[in-house]
């Protein structure tokens, strides 16, 4: 997979995690105070790494030479864990 391939990826990924992370705080509006509260706290924990990942990216496309190589390794890390978070939270609500 190119550059260009890698991050056309990455970025369809954090849409599609916001998106399902919109839907749990569908889902928890219409849950008990009790429940919204631990589902909102677990959404809370996603907010960083989702930003982190967003960063990486964004460093990645303003990359060139040897720098990309190292920022893309970094940005595959913060989706490797945005990605286990992420299943994490997923797994409690389902």
């Amino acid at each position: 997979m190119n550059l260009k391939e890698y991050q056309d990826k990455m970025e369809a990924q954090l849409k599609e995690w916001r998106a399902k992370l919109e839907e749990l705080k569908g889902k928890a509006a219409k849950t008990t105070a009790e429940a919204r509260q631990e589902m909102n706290k677990q959404m809370e924990a996603l907010r960083p790494k989702l930003e982190a990942a967003q960063q990486k990216l964004q460093g990645l496309k303003a990359a060139s030479g040897e720098a990309t190589e190292k920022l893309k390794e970094h940005s595959i890390k913060a989706m490797e864990e945005l990605k286990k978070t992420w299943e994490a939270v997923k797994s409690k609500f389902d």
